[in-house]
């Protein structure tokens, strides 16, 4: 797809609702995947299904997961009776990191480096091996670093000189209340954790909940700045 094609379709998907654009990225990509973690990507998962039945699904598997989340990738399986690809970390780079710096370096020296090995590498793995892959970010979950990111992109972050990714957002400008209202539209599973006080969820020692009104980005590496809360899955949000 040329560089020409994806200004012609973001034209076209610009402020359509999710389904539209779900629609328009399953039908443009047979080799396309949904990348799945939280409520977000289960909505996704539910409304692609009436789509296409055969949508690739995968989750990041990093080891330090809440034991609920795990839970929680067990019951969408069962669910949509669905495989999940689980990624998990390359051991050699995850043993020499834990070995050097130990399980809680993140706290004195940022979690980029942990989330490096736990997320981004083995997600830019499974990225090489796709041509387009389908997001539940939203816009409002970050207003310092998800504020413009478009319906559909190229994927400057996990592309190559020998491939071009493609990249779907069919979310972007739904609210958290939006993509609640559907999961109880739908009775679309959930992940427990939601009903202690989480709202975005990631790994557990950098995930906590959060108080009323606080934003739900706040519980995640709530030790560092705003506009560094991201892992690097999403590199490409972050104007330079």
């Amino acid at each position: 797809m040329t560089s020409f094609d994806i200004q012609t379709i973001q034209a076209d998907l610009i402020h359509k609702k999710p389904r539209s654009i779900l629609r328009a990225a399953l039908e443009s990509f047979d080799n396309i995947a949904i990348s799945f973690s939280g409520a977000e990507d289960v909505v996704l998962i539910d409304m692609a299904l009436n789509i296409r039945k055969d949508i690739q699904v995968f989750s990041l598997d990093t080891g330090r997961l809440h034991p609920e989340t795990y839970r929680f990738i067990e019951k969408v399986r069962q669910h949509y009776k669905i495989d999940i690809e689980l990624l998990t970390p390359e051991s050699h780079s995850l043993d020499s990191f834990v070995k050097e710096k130990g399980l809680f370096s993140f706290y004195q020296d940022g979690h980029h480096q942990c989330c490096g090995i736990r997320k981004v590498e083995p997600l830019k793995r499974k990225l090489s091996q796709l041509d387009a892959w389908i997001t539940g970010q939203r816009k409002d979950q970050s207003l310092d670093t998800r504020n413009e990111i478009p319906e559909v992109q190229i994927d400057t972050t996990f592309s190559s000189d020998e491939k071009q990714l493609i990249k779907f957002n069919p979310l972007l400008n739904w609210s958290s209340a939006q993509v609640w209202d559907h999961i109880e539209a739908y009775q679309v599973p959930y992940n427990d954790l939601h009903k202690k006080g989480f709202i975005s969820i990631g790994c557990e020692p950098c995930t906590r909940a959060v108080l009323p009104n606080q934003h739900e980005r706040a519980g995640r590496w709530w030790w560092e700045d705003a506009t560094k809360k991201e892992c690097g899955l999403h590199a490409g949000n972050i104007k330079r």
